[in-house]
This record gives structure tokens, sequence and C-alpha cells, in this order.
């Protein structure tokens, strides 16, 4: 009888635990919706802005007197910093695993001195390996507009101005699909032509459905490194006032959608984890639901045994 008490105790303990991850799951399910649809509503925009910075660097190359300080190369990288985007809460899978190991990878690659900027607190858990936390920000579960990433923006680009950093990388995790997401890290100033991402989310892209994302960077870094390009500028009033202004903003809004694509990486991961420990608790209570019948059988097999003999013995 004690055995069948304990199982029945474990039946409803599992049981309630199934349906707090039911909730989660679909919590997480109703946040994904939102942030998949922000992000495929601003992914145009921020591609653009960046091929935008792409092509305003490659003319700083190519002439002097359109040149910007956040779009000219330092000849010597001693310190960067690295822009780190996690969540704020757990129970998502192995989603801040897998962006902290990517920066981690990233920081062992360079071997540079490296001051990381947190944004969310479960990337907190750098600080406990001894690794440098200059700045840590807030982040929304859902992102509604761009002035929540200005100040982030805002500090990066005046300790590059300042010479405090001679580079800046953005470690964020792309969201492909609901079942797929990529952690990245991006070099984000000074703006580089040929490196590995030159934009977020190309994937999400109808133009791009069923294509390869590496057949896509492919073409992309041959049409920079070949020069070209169809658009020319004119800069009114001035070159250096027009770059002042736009160059930062760019620079912002990319940003903003690498949190945006965080965050919708973020709930579909949850949503995953939720939906995965929903199924292993169904599994479990048919598991223990099968222990207690067969302990209870049992019981009252003995029971009746019990009273077969007494009746036999009074005989």
């Amino acid at each position: 009888m004690a055995k069948t008490k304990e199982i029945s105790r474990r039946i409803k303990s599992v049981s309630s635990t199934k349906k707090i991850t039911k909730a989660m799951e679909m919590v997480a399910a109703a946040k994904m919706r939102k942030a998949v649809d922000a992000v495929l509503k601003t992914r145009t925009y921020a591609n653009l802005s960046w091929e935008t910075v792409l092509h305003l660097a490659k003319i700083a190359d190519n002439h002097n007197e359109v040149g910007h300080p956040l779009l000219i190369k330092k000849t010597e990288v001693k310190k960067v910093a690295l822009i780190l985007i996690a969540s704020n809460r757990g129970l998502c899978g192995g989603f801040n695993a897998a962006i902290i190991n990517k920066a981690k990878e990233s920081l062992k690659k360079h071997n540079l001195e490296t001051d990381i900027i947190l944004v969310g607190k479960k990337g907190a858990v750098l600080a406990q390996q001894k690794y440098n936390i200059a700045a840590e920000f807030p982040k929304s579960d859902l992102v509604l507009s761009a002035v929540e990433t200005n100040p982030i923006a805002r500090m990066v680009i005046a300790d590059y101005l300042l010479g405090k950093y001679d580079k800046i990388m953005l470690a964020y995790t792309d969201f492909v699909s609901g079942a797929v997401q990529v952690p990245r890290v991006k070099q984000l100033l000074p703006v580089d032509i040929v490196a590995n991402d030159q934009y977020l989310g190309v994937v999400g892209k109808s133009e791009t459905v069923g294509t390869s994302r590496s057949f896509i960077e492919d073409k992309e870094k041959q049409h920079l490194q070949s020069g070209e390009f169809t658009y020319e500028y004119a800069f009114e009033p001035s070159p250096k006032e027009v770059l002042d202004r736009i160059v930062p903003r760019l620079i912002e809004v990319q940003l903003y959608q690498a949190l945006l694509e965080s965050n919708a990486s973020e709930h579909s991961a949850r949503m995953a984890a939720m939906h995965q420990a929903t199924e292993s608790a169904s599994d479990m209570v048919s598991e223990l639901t099968l222990f207690y019948n067969k302990a209870r059988q049992s019981s009252i097999t003995a029971e009746i045994a019990e009273i077969s003999a007494g009746a036999n013995a009074l005989a």
C-alpha cells in the first residue's frame, strides 16, 4: 500500500509539472509569433541599410575624401568590445549555452584584450569565468522600437571614436526557422566588406527560400569584392555631415535587428524545450501509471491470498 501511495504522489507531481510546461509552451508560442512577425517586418530594411553601409565602406576605401572614422579600418587592433545578446531567463534549451560558447570561441580565436557588453541577464555567467564585463543592459522579451538599442549603440560608437576600442563585435542568434537558430559573431565596427556575415537573417528573405546560406554569402562576397556597385552617391551639404548622421543610424539598425533575431530565436527555443518537456512528462505519467497498476494488482493478489489462507486455516 505504501508503494502505491508513493507512485500516486509521483503521478500527481509529474501531472502538475506537465500543466506548467504546457502553459509555458503556449506563452512562448504566442511571444514567438509576435517576435517572428517583428523580425520579418524589419529584416528587409536592416539588410538594405547594411548594404548601404558596405557600399559607403567601399567608397571610403577607393576615395579618401569620402572617408569616415566608422568606415576606415585601424592599422593595429589592441582592444575589442563584444556585445553579447543572451536571454533574461532559462528554460530555453541550449539557446544561452550556444551563443555564449560561440562568443568564447571568438575570443579565443582573436586572443585580444576584450571587454564584454551584456544584453540579457544570462550572459552574466561570463563574469564568473573571469571575463571582463564592461557594461550590462536590460533586454525586453518583446522589443517594440529601435529606441531600446540606442543607448548601446551610442556607447559603443562613442568609445570606438575615442579610441577606447579598435573593433566592435556583435554576438547574436540568427533566427532561421522555428526549429533552427544559428549563433553568430558579426563585426560591427569598423565596417568590413569581406566579413563572413554581411547580412542579418539572410535565410529568412523570400527571395532566398530554397537556397543555402553559404551559396548566398559567397555570391554577396563576390559582388562586394568585385566592385560591381550600381549606386553612386551625391552628398549634400557635404560627405562629412551626411555620414556623421547616417552611419551611426545604420549601426543602430543592425543592433536593433540583431536583438529582434535573438528574441525570435529565444522564444522558438523555449517553445521547443517546453514542448519536449511536456511530451516527456506525458511519457513519464504513462510509465508511472503502468507501475501503479502493477503494484496495485500485486497488492490485491497478496490480500486475496492472505484471505484464502485465513479461510483455509479456520476450516
